[in-house]
């Protein structure tokens, strides 16, 4: 009897749900650390320019513009609080979008906003012009530096981070002469010019140049919600401890208290001519740019905290040297020799080391939390040095506000003792497993 046919089987279905997404070690082989270090060092340098060459543009602008110096101030105050304020909301932002996005968009905002400067023929879009600025530059520090610790391990972050940091500081450095020549010569739009098209051409480089594994991110939602992860900043001791740190500090950091009271010592107190005033200033600002880099190696290979400890402690010594030079000008140019080298480096070792003892599912939140309060806190102690100047006369509020300088970096080596700190190429213990979930409640 013959049989059937048999019938061929039924091909089985296919499944038609998408393939999931690279996970973090795919994605891991086109990393490039290098070219995300240059880049965003680029971007770093050109931001450190625009606060650099803004003084050098208000002193055309006043009179072109016919505004006074508390127009300036009040330009200036409203730029720092809204730049200090929208920190916070990296903790946020980088949870919905990638830190490539937002440096690149944060850099294009800059760059436009400097460049349209430059068309401003009255004070309100000037003024409008230079804050939107000062926005767009606002993620570079925390989403930049967070970035860095994700790429760099722990045995070559400091290094990442230190060369991060001294290039700003060469923007820093160099605008005055470059940003001076230029307006002397061509004007201050066209000074204006050469930060605002730079800073457009590396945001298109970033958005295009660079990668990221995403892997801090993934860790970031898996905590839970991001107003918990900020509450969950008050369970970490460690950061805590550094957030205390870098606020007695913040009375004596180098770009900001520093570099902004020195001169007018020099000048007011000590009754120094231009001439050797910019000579002083150059020779203190030269440090700023090798110094967190020498720190930087030398920490990653002896440790973050024993370096930041000695700068500490060193930095304390310059000032206290400064204040004891009084008008003795070969010794206050030891001091500033001094203080040039060992007042610039708290802010990267400050940062290496929170990304040590930040738990990767918090550490956007943590960078974000520490730079606005970074900028608030140094505000405050702006604000508070120069009004104790202001009431004790120059002569004697100078070296008192030097002296308690001074004091702050010994009262933050002390708090800084309080922190555990990872050695080179390791981790803090407890901060290897994945984070635990926070609530938003």
């Amino acid at each position: 009897m013959a049989t059937a046919p048999t019938r061929p089987p039924t091909p089985t279905a296919v499944a038609t749900t998408p393939a999931p997404p690279p996970t973090g070690t795919d994605v891991r082989s086109e990393i490039r650390p290098a070219i995300t270090l240059a880049l965003l060092s680029l971007q770093h340098a050109l931001i450190h320019a625009q606060s650099a060459l803004l003084p050098l543009v208000f002193i055309q602008v006043i009179d072109q513009f016919g505004v006074g110096v508390g127009e300036v101030g009040l330009l200036v105050a409203v730029g720092n609080i809204l730049s200090g304020g929208i920190q916070l909301s990296f903790g946020w932002l980088t949870r919905v979008m990638s830190r490539r996005g937002i440096l690149a968009i944060g850099g294009l905002v800059f760059g436009a906003g400097m460049s349209v400067t430059a068309l401003a023929t009255s004070w309100i879009p000037f003024s409008a012009a230079t804050v939107i600025a000062r926005l767009g530059g606002a993620p570079q520090h925390p989403v930049g530096n967070a970035l860095l610790a994700e790429q760099y391990p722990a045995d070559r972050r400091s290094s990442a981070i230190s060369i991060h940091i001294a290039v700003g500081n060469l923007g820093t450095v160099a605008i005055p002469l470059v940003g001076g020549y230029v307006i002397a010569r061509a004007g201050w739009q066209p000074a204006v010019l050469i930060v605002g098209i730079p800073a457009l051409v590396v945001a298109v480089a970033i958005l295009f140049l660079l990668r990221e594994s995403g892997t801090d991110r993934a860790a970031a939602i898996d905590t839970g919600s991001t107003l918990g992860a900020y509450r969950s900043l008050r369970g970490e001791r460690d950061l805590l401890w550094l957030f205390a740190g870098s606020s007695v500090s913040a009375a004596g950091r180098g770009l900001g208290i520093i570099t902004t009271f020195v001169p007018l010592y020099l000048s007011r107190s000590l009754g120094l001519d231009t001439g050797a005033v910019a000579l002083m200033y150059t020779l203190l600002l030269i440090g700023s740019v090798p110094g967190p880099i020498v720190a930087g190696w030398i920490s990653d290979r002896v440790g973050h905290k024993p370096v930041l400890l000695a700068t500490y402690l060193l930095g304390a010594g310059s000032l206290a040297l400064l204040v004891i030079a009084g008008s003795n000008i070969p010794a206050v140019w030891l001091a500033i020799g001094f203080m040039s080298a060992f007042v610039f480096e708290e802010s990267s070792l400050m940062q290496a080391l929170l990304a040590d003892v930040a738990r990767p599912g918090i550490r956007d939140v943590a960078f974000s939390a520490y730079f606005m309060l970074m900028f608030g806190v140094g505000a405050i102690w702006a604000a508070a040095l120069g009004a104790l100047v202001g009431v004790l006369g120059d002569r004697a509020g100078f070296p008192i506000a030097f002296a308690i300088s001074a004091i702050s970096y010994l009262g933050a080596a002390l708090v800084v003792t309080r922190i555990r700190a990872a050695v080179p190429g390791a981790r803090v213990p407890g901060l290897i497993s994945a984070d635990p979930p926070v609530t938003g409640e």
